[in-house]
């Protein structure tokens, strides 16, 4: 993507990203937005979560939805995703930072009305939080589909920016005392708790087990007896 006024990063320009594989790679990753809007001429910002397919971004939420009712008015509206990775700790208290990845999308909503496109976007929405859950469940009926608002934002400017390494000190600093580096985050998931109305002999789902599996695997990473990190 051509980088715009909007799009480009201008605070450390070296940071920013514009190409769709870094976009796309940061969006997939993660499942939280925070979507800002105006609303009655002041500014709100609101998390949610999302799904992604090739080049649009959906949501949804209740048919009443402060949010959805503006972002079907079709106006510009501003996506971001942050993604943090570690606690950069500097010699001086000026040069902490945060290793991070994030996109920032400028675009205007759409409102979903098809409903084979409506029904996929809900699939792509549960896909993205966890992969295949959606083929285990009641899907949704005539009634929640009715109370159910489906947007979609189109990916037409979006930048991402990303910091990684240790800390950059001012060279007379590197001499003192002080400990520097960085502290890794990583997000956690915990065991699953079953539903306690939960009827016998109902196991851990497939996709489930194939999330810690595949997040094992994909960071190498050894649970303990009650969490799985990433």
């Amino acid at each position: 993507m051509k980088p715009t006024d909007k799009t480009k990063v201008k605070r450390a320009s070296k940071r920013g990203f514009y190409d769709k594989e870094t976009v796309y790679k940061i969006l997939d990753n993660n499942f939280i937005c925070q979507i800002a809007f105006v609303h009655k001429e002041y500014p709100v910002i609101i998390p949610t979560i999302y799904g992604r397919e090739n080049d649009c971004i959906y949501i949804h939420g209740a048919t009443v939805s402060r949010m959805l009712v503006e972002l079907e008015k079709g106006f510009t509206i501003s996506i971001n995703v942050t993604q943090t990775d570690g606690i950069v700790m500097a010699r001086s208290a000026f040069h902490h930072s945060l290793n991070y990845q994030s996109v920032t999308i400028f675009g205007k909503a759409e409102l979903v009305t098809n409903e084979i496109e409506r029904n996929n976007a809900l699939k792509i929405i549960s896909d993205q939080v966890i992969p295949d859950r959606w083929e285990e469940v009641r899907l949704p009926n005539e009634k929640e589909l009715k109370a159910t608002k489906i947007i979609k934002i189109p990916i037409t400017e979006a930048s991402a920016k990303i910091r990684k390494g240790p800390p950059v000190d001012d060279k007379p600093d590197y001499d003192l005392p002080i400990w520097a580096g960085v502290i890794p985050i990583k997000k956690m998931f915990e065991q699953p708790i079953s539903d306690p109305d939960l009827k016998e002999g109902i196991p851990i789902p497939d996709s489930v087990n194939k999330l810690f599996k595949d997040l094992i695997e994909l960071f190498r990473c050894i649970p303990c007896s009650t969490s799985y990190c990433f």
